[in-house]
């Protein structure tokens, strides 16, 4: 699979990374309903074997049990992908989900991560979300580049950041790289974080390509109907209506597209994202190998004009 540097970096990651929220598993504020940890695994692999080098996780996801299954599947691999995660979103004992970018917390939160991760150091250590507070955030952004001094962590990367708010970080530290959600269905990061990042050699790591599940050829109105009450999408206006049968022609639409090129849904949406020239990779989740199959071609999917063309008419038409 072809490679991307990422910002001011060394690390030359596929432009397709493997996205391990769901592995959390059920039963905590932000799930995607229950997952089987063998499944997880399974799907890790599979995306390791098709050529994927990077695995993007979080302490928060199932509150500690993504890094810990990704642990567990990147046991005896011989070529070790980059580990990416994340911190600010803590937890208290009743499973209460709050933010803190005190230095304090985030140490205690980067020593966990290097626990259930098992690792000496981590690849790539990010902001999950911002506070409010300017301080804290100061604060919080100022501790991650001194954990990369003292390499616990290898680059640091910030996510769901602004254009204001990624300024202010350069302003304190060099940013690796930054993680916003992007993709047809959510296009702001395009009038002003894109370009500046693009301009200034920031790293842009592209989260939720296929809108969560909307655009992956799989999603109907039916399943969703179905969401487990533990599933966050159940609390997402994108698939509530108006938008969900608008969100679900546009599947559609990139199912043709995706079918003209001998691929799915899926590919065509995720090497959407991949055409901004500020886009260095894309994370993409999935809770099996076959959903692994359904998009790593669009690391190769090269979309054409008519393609593009067609794509923007749908959404001028549809807005």
């Amino acid at each position: 699979m072809k490679t991307r540097r990422l910002g001011s970096s060394d690390l030359d990651v596929t432009v397709l990374g493997f996205g391990a929220w769901a592995v959390g598993g059920g039963q905590w504020e932000f799930a995607w309903g229950p997952q089987d940890d063998a499944a997880s695994i399974a799907a890790i692999r599979r995306a390791l074997d098709r050529g994927v080098n990077w695995i993007d996780t979080a302490a928060v996801y199932g509150l500690g049990h993504s890094e810990e299954v990704v642990a567990r599947a990147l046991e005896g691999v011989a070529r070790r992908p980059y580990v990416f995660t994340k911190c600010s979103m803590v937890w208290d004992e009743r499973g209460k989900i709050g933010r803190s970018l005190r230095a304090d917390s985030v140490r205690r939160e980067c020593e966990a991560s290097l626990r259930r991760l098992r690792v000496d150091a981590i690849d790539l250590y990010q902001i999950h979300w911002p506070v409010q507070d300017p301080a804290e955030m100061d604060e919080g952004w100022s501790t991650l580049a001194a954990l990369k001094q003292e390499g616990k962590v290898r680059f640091v990367g910030v996510s769901n950041y602004d254009c204001e708010q990624l300024r202010r970080a350069c302003d304190v530290a060099p940013v690796t790289s930054v993680q916003p959600r992007y993709s047809l269905l959510h296009r702001d990061v395009e009038q002003d974080l894109l370009p500046y990042c693009r301009e200034d050699g920031i790293g842009v790591i592209a989260y939720s390509p296929m809108g969560a599940g909307l655009l992956s050829g799989k999603m109907t109105r039916a399943r969703v109907e179905a969401f487990p009450e533990d599933d966050w999408r159940r609390r997402n206006p994108d698939f509530q209506e108006p938008r969900l049968s608008r969100n679900l022609a546009l599947q559609d639409l990139l199912g043709r597209i995706g079918a003209r090129h001998g691929t799915t849904a899926a590919a065509a949406a995720v090497a959407w994202t991949l055409l901004h020239p500020a886009v260095t990779g894309a994370i993409v989740g999935a809770r099996s190998a076959e959903q692994v199959d359904g998009f790593v071609a669009a690391a190769d999917l090269a979309l054409t004009n008519e393609d593009v063309g067609e794509i923007e008419r749908f959404l001028l038409e549809n807005p």
